[in-house]
């Protein structure tokens, strides 16, 4: 175990990433019963922290969640994010982290849950119409009010996370960090680490990328990220076949070994990995047995250098939107 960040709760050093669970989730329809038994599985080797968002299926996943819990839940520390506001269609329409939609948010997320109170909860994006302070303040009466355990952060640069630390002990920033994703490093890590911030790390594998997965058709939202398309898939897979081969000279799996060195980067850093099925996670709970030497670290990322990888880790739209590429 280990503690988050300076002010947060003791977690397992993986947390279990919910987003690909349940029918219309980011990566296509897959099988309840199996993601609530994944959610079980993980619980049983030890996995505490388990990550959701109020608009991962608008509210269904929650509900999955909330369903898994059930005679379980304090065995979990449960991680949610709000904000990101859906039509009915499921396309994405903005962003509300106004104090007023912080609290109706929470409502929600509480009753989908069938839970008294939220462990850890967090804006997903920055919301550039509210300041960070309105926002964190809010979730801070929510606190004092019992509703909430712990305030932390998504996607956001050093400046906010300064800024929001002033209002209130912030226990985690959630960000991409992998191999081919090492913006965090340059400002936003060394701010984490000034402030006693953990980090709950997420796209580990690139969504898959690192693994060698591919989009299993046009509702699994990677068929439209940069990295999956086109000349910059057969770019990539270059980058995937060196890893893949390293991973074989160790004898484990590409994804255990991109998970080991994300653990190999800091000891404050919580990789979340989305697996969907229990064979998944048991693939992603052995890359915590495998240690990484100072010299296989740096020969692993002149195998799989970043400034290879072509194309971002969101479209471009997405990408202007995001307060962590500031």
């Amino acid at each position: 175990m280990m503690k988050l960040g300076a002010s947060g709760p003791e977690v397992f050093p993986m947390a279990l990433g919910c987003m690909g669970m349940g029918a219309s989730s980011f990566y296509g329809d897959s099988d309840d019963s199996e993601s609530i038994a994944t959610i079980h599985a993980a619980l049983e080797r030890g996995v505490n922290l388990v990550d959701t968002g109020d608009f991962y299926g608008t509210g269904r996943n929650e509900l999955l969640v909330g369903q898994a819990l059930k005679g379980r839940r304090d065995r979990a520390l449960l991680s949610v994010k709000f904000g990101a506001l859906r039509g009915p269609d499921g396309g994405f329409v903005g962003y509300d982290a106004r104090p007023a939609a912080v609290k109706n948010s929470l409502a929600h997320s509480l009753t989908r849950l069938g839970v008294d109170h939220i462990d850890i909860y967090r804006p997903a994006r920055l919301d550039p119409a509210v300041p960070i302070e309105d926002t964190v303040g809010a979730i801070a009466e929510m606190v004092k009010a019992g509703y909430v355990r712990h305030i932390a952060l998504s996607e956001v640069g050093a400046d906010t996370i300064r800024r929001a630390a002033r209002v209130h002990p912030i226990v985690d920033l959630q960000i991409e960090y992998s191999l081919v994703s090492r913006g965090p490093e340059a400002t936003i890590f060394p701010t984490l680490a000034e402030l006693g911030i953990a980090v709950t790390a997420y796209g580990v594998l690139s969504r898959g990328l690192l693994a060698g997965s591919k989009p299993s058709g046009a509702r699994d939202f990677r068929a439209h990220m940069p990295r999956f398309s086109g000349a910059n898939g057969e770019k990539n897979q270059r980058l995937v076949d060196a890893l893949a081969r390293m991973a074989a000279d160790r004898g484990v799996k590409p994804a255990q070994l991109a998970i080991a060195w994300v653990r190999a980067r800091g000891s404050s850093i919580v990789p979340t990995m989305g697996a969907r099925t229990r064979a998944q996670l048991a693939d992603a709970l052995a890359g915590l047995d495998i240690a990484l030497t100072p010299a296989e670290v740096t020969a692993l990322e002149a195998a799989v250098p970043a400034g290879a990888v072509a194309g971002t880790r969101y479209a471009e739209a997405q990408m202007k939107q995001l307060d962590s590429e500031r």
